[in-house]
């Protein structure tokens, strides 16, 4: 990732308890895995610079 490494494990603890779907180690695992993956293909998008003014995403209202 970009400077500093994201603790995803912490982040899978906390998310379990805030969504309450408990997850099995080996799963746990697996998902951490998936997340550094996702964020790594993710890190070019992102440091992508926008111009100035220039909004990320469109806000659409009904």
């Amino acid at each position: 990732m970009n400077d500093t490494e994201f603790n995803w494990p912490q982040y899978i603890h906390l998310m379990e308890q805030l969504l309450a779907v408990p997850l099995d180690s080996p799963r746990r695992a697996e998902l951490a895995i998936q997340l550094e993956r996702i964020a790594a293909i993710a890190d070019p998008l992102m440091a992508f610079p926008l111009p100035h003014r220039q909004e990320g995403a469109g806000v659409y209202q009904l």
